[in-house]
Formats: structure tokens, C-alpha cells, sequence
């Protein structure tokens, strides 16, 4: 369905030509002004702008359920501050699925302890076991992958379990080899603390759980300031692999659904109390929410800027029509984690079937999307380019792409530099929860981190990217605050001239070209 998240809609190609777009960008100009390929920000915290490095993004309330008078300043600090202890405010659906609660506090001493809750239901009411990790993270640099990104290294050192129960036991005894907590599985006794792992042993059995902190290899921070003075503060970590087999390896350039500041969080938020005040012997069981049926009528939006894989930034809007099955997304694709310098506009329509209740996921929806129509609309000179030189035939007509001007790709059966195939069905998975104001959200099913397509049922999506909300009329408008002020200490390149530059773009496109078959 989401044919503009990295051109998903077939074999993932377009994710890989925009990350490598956008690295050779970076390396041209690298190469052209001789001066930083990454930076590590330095300067203490200044009261006149309280971060390093700040962007900002500005939502109106027009497609939000938002009093009139409320806007949200977001705001971004480089490098991060994690002090303190963050928490989940949803039960999280990882790839899987797999149903947890988090809370993560960090030290000034730069050690951190995660403590995180599993469940064997999507509600995070049947606790199953919880994993108490210590260790040390230490920043690096601002990532010159995912822009306004952390890059971090993380040592655990320690890390322990505990069951909940006898049915989670029997669960486990199916991945979790015996030895890994000294004794047979079936002498386990709920509620108590075992060691699973130690800078000594025990990595064999944290690979039979597929854990791994790699998480923490990409930070972002946000502060969103509130008309009225108060702020909710977040904290972004690295995305999950959705491949089960790849996400103890994998490198995050994207991010998870964040988890909120104890101190400053959503208001009301129940199930923050409950996270903060748990431990690995007293997991959290969330209150039971009210149902929400799947009603996808009108019209939905992004609350924020989103961040995908493969240094991809992106708002969604979408509009569906039930009575003649119809639904048209538009994805507005840019090159900065606010959201303000436009590089494409992707706009996909087709028409949708409602399937069964998820097996895999309580409460979510089984539907099927056919993607019948794509326009493509270049906000952006480099990208015009790139369509410019496409074969005439394969890619809307060639030759007249133009910046800001819309071409149909029906007529061509999609864009073959795009990986784009028309027409195209997709498996999907939607679920329909209510926020903390009890308004209602859609959750839209989670993206492959590969950038295939989920074509086939066996790879419909088993958790969901950010929740989008209803849309009460009239365009969603945004205004962009920057503010700066900081110093950096730059790693140089060398300017040697053109044929510098000649050679580092030859290197760029010979992998780009690689990324595409």
C-alpha cells in the first residue's frame, strides 16, 4: 500500500537509490568544500536555544484533535541528554510479534540499566518474562547517515531473567537451551532472578532469544514545547530489524516508537506509572483498553516527522472511502529529520478489501491493497535529474520532469528506476487503538527494513510504524523554527580539486548502481 516508503510497493529499490542519492550528496559536497564528512558537536548547553544543535517542527491543529490555542514547538538536542528514565506509554509491538513494556534509565556515569517486560498477549496484560540488562553506552558522533541521529556504542555486562509463570516456562523451554540458567528449564522457579548472560559467557543464549541492545547504536532526542508551557520529552532508539534472523546484527537507521521522560510525559498517562514503577519481579499489567473498532473512513495524518530506514524522512496523509473501497496516500518525502526541505511528493490511490481479525496480533485487522495509480511530483532539482535520465517508456515521460510538476506513472506501468511495478498488491495489517485523550489512532503495519514489498500473505507485517490521527478538515500546515549556536569539532577531507570529486562520484554512483540489482 505504501508505495512511497522507499519504494516498497516491489523490490525495495527505491530505498536504496535515495539513501544513495543521498549519500553521494553528501560526498560531493564533502569533496567540494573540503571540510566535514561527520561532526561531533562539543559546546556545554546554552540557556538561549538549551540545545547544540536545534531544529524545530511546528504542527497547527488543523487535522489534530488539539484545543485551538495548543501548538507544539519540537525541538532536538545534539548530542542528546539521556539522564534520567524513560518509559513506554503503549504496550509495543515488535517484530514477530513479539509484546513488551520498556524503561531505561541512564547515569551521568554513562551506565544504564533496560529493564524489559514481554507478554504473551498485544494488551501487555499476561506477563511472560522480564529481562533486567546492565551496562555502559558511550556517544560517539552525529550520524552522517540518519541526519540529527546519534551514533552510540553500547557494552553490556550483565544480563538476567525472570519468568512470570509455568505457560511462559513451557514457551521458553522451546528456544531457550537449559544451560543457560544453570539448570533445567522445568526447575525454573517463577519470580526469581537468573543470570543469562556475562562478559564471560552466555551470548549463545541471548542469540536464542534474538536479544540484542543494537538499539542503542542510533539516539535522538525530542522535546516538544507546549503553548501552555509544559513539555513532553522523548526519547528515539534504533528500529527494530523486522527480520528475525538480522536483528542481532543490525545497524539501525531508522527508529522505534519512542519511549517518554518520567518526568515529563503525556498527561494523563497510566501506563507510564505503572512502567516507572515496576521491576523484573513485578512486571506491569496495563489496564484492559476499550475497544476500538476499525474505522478508517476520512482522512489520517502524521503527527510528526517520521523517520524510515535507509535515511529516509516522510509525512503521511491518507484518505479512505469504505463505500466503494477506495483509499489514495500521499507521501510527502523530505531530506531532514523536521521535515522542511522537500525532495519528492509520491501520491498512490487503488482500492482495498477487509479481511479477517489477526491471528498473530489481537485486535488488528487483516486487509489486502491494490495500487492501481502513482504520481510522482520532483520538489527538488537533483531529483528531476535522476528521472530526466531514465529510458523513455519506463518512467513517466522522460525528458519532462520537471520541479513541482506532478507525472502520472499509470501510463508506463510504474518506473522501473523507482523499483515501482503498476498494478501492485500489498498485505496489510491495521489496527485502531484510542490515545490518552481517548482520541482515536491507526496503526498501519511496519515496513520491511529491507525495503521489499510485503506481496505475499507470509510477509504481512507483524508490527506497525507510528500511529497516524484523524484529520477534522482543512490542510495539515506546518512552520519550521531553526535555531543554532553551537560548536563542532570537524573531521576533514581533503579538497584536491576536480579530480577529487570526479573520483569520489564515480565511486558513489558505481555503488548506487550495485544497491539497485
Amino acid at each position: 500500500m505504501k508505495c512511497a516508503e522507499a519504494g516498497n510497493m516491489s523490490s525495495g529499490r527505491f530505498s536504496h537509490l535515495l539513501r544513495g542519492v543521498w549519500l553521494l550528496w553528501q560526498v560531493v559536497f564533502v569533496a567540494g568544500t573540503g571540510s566535514k564528512l561527520w561532526e561531533v558537536p562539543s559546546a556545554s548547553f546554552t540557556s538561549s536555544s538549551s540545545s547544540n544543535l536545534s531544529e524545530g517542527l511546528q504542527w497547527l491543529p488543523h487535522c489534530q484533535y488539539r484545543h485551538p490555542q495548543e501548538r507544539v514547538r519540537i525541538t532536538a538536542d545534539v548530542p542528546p541528554r539521556l539522564d534520567g528514565t524513560w518509559v513506554s506509554t503503549r504496550c509495543e509491538v515488535r517484530p514477530g510479534p513479539e509484546f513488551l513494556t520498556r524503561s531505561y534509565t541512564f547515569h551521568p556515569s554513562r551506565h544504564f540499566q533496560a529493564l524489559q517486560h514481554y507478554y504473551a498477549d498485544s494488551s501487555c496484560e499476561d506477563p511472560a518474562y522480564s529481562l533486567m540488562i546492565w551496562g555502559k553506552l558511550r556517544l560517539r558522533q552525529a550520524s552522517w547517515i540518519t541526519r540529527g541521529g546519534t551514533e552510540a556504542e553500547h557494552h553490556p555486562s550483565k544480563v538476567g531473567i525472570v519468568v512470570h509463570s509455568l505457560a511462559a516456562i513451557q514457551r521458553l523451554s522451546s528456544r531457550l537451551p537449559s544451560s543457560c540458567v544453570g539448570q533445567t528449564l522445568s526447575r525454573v522457579v517463577p519470580g526469581k532472578l537468573y543470570e543469562l548472560y556475562n562478559t564471560r559467557a552466555g551470548r549463545g543464549c541471548l542469540a536464542a532469544l534474538g536479544f540484542s541492545m543494537m538499539e542503542m547504536g542510533l539516539i535522538r532526542v525530542e522535546t516538544q514545547h507546549h503553548s501552555h508551557g509544559g513539555k513532553i520529552q522523548e526519547l528515539f532508539l534504533g528500529d527494530i530489524h523486522t527480520d528475525w534472523t538480522q536483528r542481532t546484527q543490525y545497524r539501525p537507521t531508522g527508529y522505534q516508537q519512542p519511549l517518554q521522560n518520567a518526568m515529563h510525559h503525556i498527561h494523563p498517562c497510566p501506563v507510564c506509572a505503572l512502567v516507572y514503577r515496576s521491576s523484573e519481579q513485578r512486571p506491569p499489567v496495563l489496564p484492559r483498553s476499550p475497544a476500538a473498532p476499525l474505522a478508517l473512513a476520512g482522512r489520517w495524518v502524521s503527527q510528526h516527522c517520521e523517520t524510515r530506514p535507509t535515511v529516509l524522512f516522510l509525512t503521511r496523509d491518507f484518505t479512505f472511502d469504505p463505500d466503494q473501497h477506495a483509499w489514495e496516500g500521499t507521501y510527502h518525502h523530505y531530506s531532514d529529520p523536521a521535515c522542511s526541505q522537500p525532495t519528492f511528493t509520491l501520491r498512490a490511490s487503488g482500492h482495498y478489501a477487509q479481511g479477517n481479525p489477526s491471528v498473530k496480533v489481537s485486535g488488528a485487522t487483516e486487509l489486502v491493497f491494490k495500487v492501481t495509480q502513482v504520481r510522482v511530483t520532483a520538489m527538488e532539482e537533483p531529483t528531476a535529474k535522476l528521472l530526466n535520465g531514465t529510458r523513455p517508456g519506463k518512467c513517466g515521460r522522460a525528458g519532462h520532469w520537471e520541479v513541482g510538476v506532478e507525472q502520472d506513472l499509470t501510463p508506463t506501468d510504474g518506473c522501473t528506476v523507482l523499483g515501482i511495478k503498476l498494478p501492485h498488491k500489498e498485505y496489510e495489517l491495521f489496527k485502531s487503538e484510542l490515545d490518552h485523550r481517548k482520541h482515536p489512532l491507526l496503526f498501519i503495519g511496519e515496513r520491511p527494513t529491507d525495503g521489499s514489498s510485503p506481496d505475499r500473505p507470509q510477509r504481512r507485517p507483524t508490527s506497525f510504524q507510528a500511529p497516524m490521527v484523524p484529520c477534522s478538515g482543512g490542510d495539515t500546515q506546518r512552520s519550521h523554527r531553526y535555531g543554532s549556536g553551537f560548536n563542532n569539532k570537524q573531521v576533514q577531507l581533503p579538497a584536491n580539486g576536480t579530480e577529487r570529486r570526479a573520483q569520489l562520484m564515480l565511486l558513489l554512483f558505481a555503488s548506487l548502481l550495485c544497491s539497485l540489482f
